[in-house]
């Protein structure tokens, strides 16, 4: 069997995208990618792709680092395992494109991504429609596909806002390029969702009412 990849998946699976199919896919989203990388104000980022033909245009986008999921961990800019080698609160903007699986590994991946992310920094991240005409080209690969609500679920889990709308990209059903997003997932192939680390809670925190003691000094 295949050995998995931190992102939960044996790295045959994303063989898929390096297909006339799947660059399709990746050569749509490739402008949002670009929109995301530079909009991390000025800070480090970190890209992760499914294939490393995805990142031939990450040269001249600023000060970051792209990688593609390998056997027992990551290759490319630098060569690592499952723990990404980056100082806690060190990154401004975080791409996942289509490299997060659904089991434990993909999850301890999005905790390393809050881990690494300065507070107030974002993550994108890219995933297949389930509805879409499109599946019928990745059905049988081992890919798998999930809708929002789950996404957003496990993003809350590792720590990170998710934001409450998501966007659909790539084709329907023609391997066509397809370069602008929508609002919404639709039927398109694939969508994006955003998130965000922050650092106060969304709902302030009730104080505990203070009770007096004997000597009339307040105690909680």
């Amino acid at each position: 069997m295949p050995a998995p990849s931190p992102t939960g998946q044996p790295d045959a699976v994303l063989g898929w995208f390096g297909s006339p199919a799947g660059r399709t896919l990746l050569d749509s989203e490739s402008g949002t990618v670009a929109t995301l990388l530079a909009g991390g104000r000025g800070l480090p980022w970190l890209w992760l792709a499914p294939q490393a033909e995805a990142a031939v245009d990450a040269s001249g986008r600023g000060r970051g680092l792209c990688l593609q999921a390998a056997a027992n961990g990551w290759s490319g800019d630098v060569r690592c395992g499952a723990s990404l080698p980056l100082v806690s609160e060190s990154i401004g903007t975080v791409v996942l494109q289509h490299v997060l699986g659904r089991g434990a590994e993909g999850q301890a991946l999005l905790e390393e991504c809050c881990r690494i992310l300065v507070p107030g920094g974002r993550v994108g991240l890219f995933a297949l429609n389930p509805l879409a005409p499109y599946r019928w080209r990745w059905r049988g690969t081992g890919l798998h596909a999930a809708e929002p609500l789950l996404w957003r679920r496990r993003l809350r889990e590792a720590g990170l806002v998710p934001e409450p709308l998501s966007q659909g990209l790539g084709p329907t059903w023609r391997e066509t390029v397809s370069a602008a997003p929508q609002q919404g997932i639709g039927l398109r192939a694939a969508y994006l969702l955003r998130a965000e680390k922050r650092t106060l809670p969304l709902t302030p925190v009730r104080q505990r009412r203070r009770v007096a003691v004997a000597n009339g000094v307040p105690a909680t």
